[in-house]
């Protein structure tokens, strides 16, 4: 069976990523050398989204997001996909280098646009505190899942607001992956 192929180029971390992709799809990657990305990486980035456009897929932690955050940054109007943590565990390590072709794949599918321009068809910010994601014990957790549910990868409470709004995510897709988020705490009372 012939690989799904990509037409926008793929920023990855490194070698062992670009490996992992190219198992999943055929694809042209950057590789950022870590996450230190220099000037270098970023024009090269800036040619391909021109040209091609670019989706950004790193690992899910730290590093991971301070790559796509800054590439997010210089690089304006990237997609972006995510694994999820579990997705991304090995044997002998965590990230895209360990994740499977079917995950990669999925994480491609469920790519989503970044733009930056105010988005009213998202959720606001009373919205996103009655479903309990900021200021409540078990907030980490419920974004955690509700992550995972919209396929965004998690951030802390203001990053994770603002992502919603980056990636366009509409009001009724937060309101689905939200759908019973909390109802155990709630029905306890």
């Amino acid at each position: 069976m012939e690989a799904k192929k990509i037409k926008e180029v793929i920023v990855v971390e490194g070698q062992n990523d670009t490996a992992a992709v190219r198992r999943a799809v055929t694809a042209d990657t950057i590789e950022t050398g870590g996450s230190a990305v220099g000037p270098h990486v970023i024009a090269r980035v800036k040619r391909a989204q021109k040209s091609r456009g670019v989706i950004i897929l790193t690992d899910p932690d730290g590093a991971g997001e301070r790559i796509r955050r800054i590439v997010s940054r210089e690089v304006p109007g990237c997609k972006h996909a995510f694994l999820q943590r579990e997705e991304a565990a090995g044997k002998k390590g965590f990230g895209v280098e360990h994740a499977s072709p079917e995950a990669i794949l999925r994480a491609l599918r469920r790519v989503r646009w970044e733009e930056d321009a105010p988005f009213s068809d998202g959720v606001s910010w009373e919205r996103y505190l009655e479903v309990g994601l900021a200021g409540k014990p078990n907030s980490r957790s419920l974004r955690e899942l509700v992550a995972r549910r919209l396929g965004i990868g998690y951030g802390n409470a203001k990053q994770f607001f603002r992502r919603l709004h980056i990636l366009r995510v509409t009001e009724e897709e937060f309101e689905e992956a939200c759908s019973g988020v909390g109802k155990d705490e709630t029905d306890d009372r």
